[in-house]
């Protein structure tokens, strides 16, 4: 049996029992208190509540991205460190514990939770619009030249490869060691418990948590209205429908209903299945592209885009005397601030299908194994659209002009265009449903004190918050809403990033405590910070 850390108490001390729902007090009215201010005071002025946190974000951005990047570092070396030491032998949950779901299920899911429709999203967008400088060189390469698309190339993987895998992954791995091995509650503050001891429990913890629920929720509703204009825009490119603000609300009310019926099901009935059905599709629309786009290219593309990830993979790391400001504050700090506001989220969930991997084996599936897909993702989709940018053929060689529009204009120069880019459309939708469900799960574990076991009526009641969230700000303000979310979402990711720095050295300590004492007494007593 795995060894637990002694506590008088704990965060579920907390929790208030009303009105059919258990919920943690004061994390659950606080955080539903602020979203609640935050959604009427964007809807009322939707412009000013941009321009102030933009102001916010920018401000994070210009003067702390060297802690967003060496932060990002930080997490990558520190992930690839726990393959090779000793700790990697540790196994979640205990020696004895097995794995709940498939390795191919446990994938689908991750995966899916993790950045499934980032990767729709951008991985046209992103590569041509760094090849033709919409927004920025990466590393001043010239634009609309061979070693432009090259680079362009290597800095789309940069963003989407090891650093955001490896923030995920330190959330998710001391959730589910500080749960499974330590037994405590399956919420963000208990992976403090070596730093914070009893005040773990206190205003400490609430904080913690509060900003985990304010990063996750906005980041969801962020990516479910803007995934709304995406669907919009294809069942316009496709049915010539009206792409306004109607058919975007009538597919947040779409995708919200399908995730009540995923949400009540729990992970076995709900996500489960709709993260497998989604991961076969994607991979029947990613081959269909390898073979009936342009191959020789895509198989050149997959070759340079590796050598060029691992060549720039330090210069693009630096913060120190960049020359490519613009690309470097617009993109990639960006991302950095994007993913760590995210990995409450995406690391909670990845904790809860997570329990009987060992700590290396848990490392390369969330680390190594999606870098890779997502080295092929996107060679195929942007090697695809880069050979059209190039070559002049299509909507692409323009250049960016609607980001929503990019997969389904890359699409249209392919055969069977209406099935493809239908196809395209239905993993945007579900991939958004797998991203409200799980997300939904982690919240409520938040918001009721680390209780996976929670009344239903919770669960259903943060699917609903997401999408109301959505469709009040695009229906009241538009992309000006949107996009005050998202800037608040990655506002929160400052904070949020001095709590995982802190969160490696707990997730350390733990893990070194376990080695030492292993797991067979109940006796050992909890472990100060300077124990060895």
């Amino acid at each position: 049996m795995p060894q637990r850390y002694s506590s008088d108490h704990s965060v579920g001390d907390h929790n208030m029992k009303k009105w059919g729902m258990d919920v943690h007090h004061p994390v659950f009215w606080i955080t539903s208190t602020l979203i609640l201010l935050f959604v009427i005071a964007t809807v009322a002025s939707p412009g000013p509540a941009k321009e102030t946190f933009d102001g916010a974000k920018g401000w994070s951005i210009e003067n702390f991205d060297w802690l967003f990047s060496v932060g990002g570092n930080i997490f990558v070396i520190f992930c690839l460190s726990l393959i090779v030491l000793p700790v990697g032998k540790i196994r979640l949950g205990g020696k004895d514990a097995k794995p709940e779901f498939s390795m191919m299920s446990w994938f689908a899911m991750l995966f899916a939770a993790g950045m499934g429709i980032g990767l729709m999203f951008w991985s046209v967008a992103e590569p041509v619009g760094y090849y033709t400088d919409w927004f920025g060189t990466p590393l001043n390469a010239p634009p609309n030249t061979t070693e432009g698309a090259e680079a362009a190339m290597g800095a789309t993987m940069f963003h989407w490869g090891l650093h955001p895998w490896a923030i995920y992954a330190v959330v998710g791995l001391s959730l589910a060691f500080f749960t499974y091995n330590k037994g405590l509650p399956l919420t963000i503050r208990s992976a403090f418990y070596p730093l914070l001891k009893e005040r773990t429990w206190g205003w400490f913890g609430h904080i913690i948590d509060t900003l985990a629920v304010l990063a996750t929720i906005f980041g969801l509703a962020t990516s479910l209205g803007f995934g709304a204009q995406q669907a919009a825009s294809g069942f316009n490119f496709l049915f010539g429908t009206d792409p306004g603000i109607n058919t975007q609300i009538a597919i947040i009310v779409g995708v919200t209903g399908v995730a009540l019926v995923s949400v009540t099901r729990g992970l076995d009935g709900g996500v489960k299945i709709l993260s497998n059905i989604n991961m076969g599709l994607a991979a029947l629309l990613l081959v269909f592209v390898l073979l009936l786009g342009p191959t020789l290219a895509i198989f050149t593309t997959i070759g340079t885009t590796f050598t060029n990830y691992v060549t720039d993979i330090v210069p693009l790391s630096n913060w120190v005397g960049r020359e490519d400001e613009k690309f470097y504050h617009g993109w990639t700090v960006f991302y950095w601030a994007w993913w760590i506001s995210w990995s409450p989220f995406v690391g909670m969930f990845i904790a809860r299908i997570s329990k009987g991997r060992t700590v290396r084996q848990f490392i390369v599936a969330v680390l190594l194994v999606p870098t890779f897909v997502t080295l092929i993702w996107m060679s195929v989709f942007g090697g695809s659209a880069l050979e059209q940018a190039t070559t002049g053929v299509g909507e692409l060689a323009n250049g960016i002009g609607t980001v929503s529009l990019a997969m389904f204009q890359m699409l249209e120069n392919l055969p069977l265009t209406s099935i493809t880019s239908f196809v395209a459309i239905v993993l945007v939708l579900v991939f958004f449903i797998t991203s409200s469900d799980s997300g939904s799960l982690v919240i409520d574990s938040i918001t009721a004190g680390g209780k996976v076991d929670a009344p239903s009526s919770q669960r259903i009641y943060w699917a609903v918050m997401e999408g109301v969230i959505a469709a009040a700000l695009l229906f009241g303000g538009g992309s000006d809403a949107l996009g005050a979310l998202q800037a608040a979402a990655i506002t929160v990711g400052l904070p949020f990033t001095l709590v995982l720095i802190a969160m490696c050295v707990s997730l350390y300590l733990g893990l070194r405590h376990e080695l030492r004492y292993g797991e067979s007494s109940l006796a050992v007593p909890a472990m100060a910070p300077g124990d060895d």
